[in-house]
């Protein structure tokens, strides 16, 4: 994989202890954790490299969607950024490990969901995803068909 050379090029391997391409981000609104929705962040770590485009999606998405359409829409449910791990069984490392790619709102934009199913395939969601596409993201589900939480630095 491309991207896998060049984040191994430019950060090397991941490792357990020391992050130094990682920085906190300061939401412009809150988000509820996925695997425990009582619990709210207003911040999360992620590669410095793309800490300014990270917070651009994030405010633009609050301008165009406001506090109330975010929390009905689920936009606001977060699933991970930065995680030290590789990619399922796989040998390779996922750009979670270099905090290159976010997720948001898992459970019903799960891994194997598609186009059918995947509720961020829905038309309610075209302008959110242009908002990460215009700050150099790419989504996997609307590439991909699969992993529709799944937003990736490129």
């Amino acid at each position: 994989m491309k991207a896998e050379s060049l984040m191994l090029e430019k950060f090397g391997s991941p490792t357990i202890t020391g992050y130094p391409y990682l920085t906190r981000i300061m939401l412009p609104f809150r988000m509820k954790l996925s695997w425990e929705n009582d619990v709210y962040i207003n911040s999360f770590l992620c590669n410095y490299l793309i800490h300014d485009q990270l917070y651009n999606v994030f405010t633009t998405i609050l301008k165009e969607y406001g506090p109330l359409k975010i929390s009905e829409l689920g936009i606001d449910i977060y699933g991970g950024c930065f995680n030290y791990r590789k990619i399922g069984t796989s040998d390779k490392w996922s750009m979670h490990a270099w905090g290159l790619a976010v997720d948001l709102d898992p459970i019903r934009n799960s891994y194997n969901m598609t186009r059918e199913t995947a509720q961020f395939a829905k038309k309610e969601y075209d302008t959110m995803i242009n908002i990460f596409y215009e700050n150099g993201f790419v989504s996997l589900g609307k590439e991909l068909d699969y992993d529709w939480m799944h937003f990736e630095a490129v």
